[in-house]
């Protein structure tokens, strides 16, 4: 499948060996995992030269929502390094090789991190394959009023404003299930602490209501 997507987890950041996980040169890539407490996850997506790699992620849930993110060039030199961070937006320009990016939760030892994270490639070379298809059905340019290029710009026009479309609806997704994980944490936080301030507000009560019997009882010992 042309979106299908595969995660490979690492301690080391070493290049890919043969049959390494990948992501499919499709433009727009998304994922959602889960990042267990202590653990490095990587991942690999080949590039072109004079292409452009663009990459959002965001910590959807886990303590603190922060994670360690890498990004490393084909030739093992570091690009980006954003430290205990909720969110980041990056882009650069590739040459020919295989990129890396990581995410590090082994500053953590309890909680695991729901990241989600979004690959955006420019200029892969498919616009111009597709250029060559259109030709190929197309006779008699000449006879039409509107050239074959007006066309093709028009329809690539649509198809960037769609692709745009569906990013902005995928990170509006991806904020909804931020927030609702906070408010579920939040949720969870009160009622844990209103259980304990009832708690402790019985046992006052009780502690009052001895106290106070106590201060009427007559302890004086009866003479006959």
């Amino acid at each position: 499948p042309r979106r299908l997507l595969l995660a490979l987890g690492c301690f080391a950041l070493l290049p890919p060996p043969p049959g390494a996980a990948e992501f499919t040169p499709s433009l727009d890539s998304d994922f959602t995992f889960t990042l267990p407490a202590g653990r490095k996850e990587c991942f690999f997506q080949p590039m072109r030269k004079e292409a452009s790699l663009e990459l959002e992620y965001q910590v959807l849930d886990g303590a603190g929502l922060d994670v360690d993110f890498h990004l490393l060039s084909p030739k093992g030199e570091t690009l980006v390094f954003d430290e205990r961070k909720s969110d980041g937006v990056h882009t650069v320009e590739t040459e020919d090789g295989d990129y890396m990016f990581c995410f590090d939760n082994t500053f953590s030892t309890i909680s695991e991190k729901v990241i989600f994270f979004e690959l955006i490639l420019d200029n892969m070379g498919e616009d111009r394959q597709d250029q060559e298809d259109w030709k190929k059905y197309v006779t008699g340019t000449d006879l039409l009023d509107m050239k074959l290029e007006d066309i093709l710009e028009s329809i690539n026009s649509v198809k960037a404003r769609l692709s745009k479309s569906v990013q902005i609806q995928t990170l509006l997704r991806a904020f909804e299930a931020r927030d609702r994980n906070i408010q579920e944490s939040n949720f969870d936080r009160v009622n844990f602490w209103s259980m304990v301030n009832l708690g402790v507000m019985v046992v006052v009560s009780a502690v009052q209501v001895y106290m106070l019997k106590s201060l009427f009882e007559d302890k004086r010992k009866s003479r006959t």
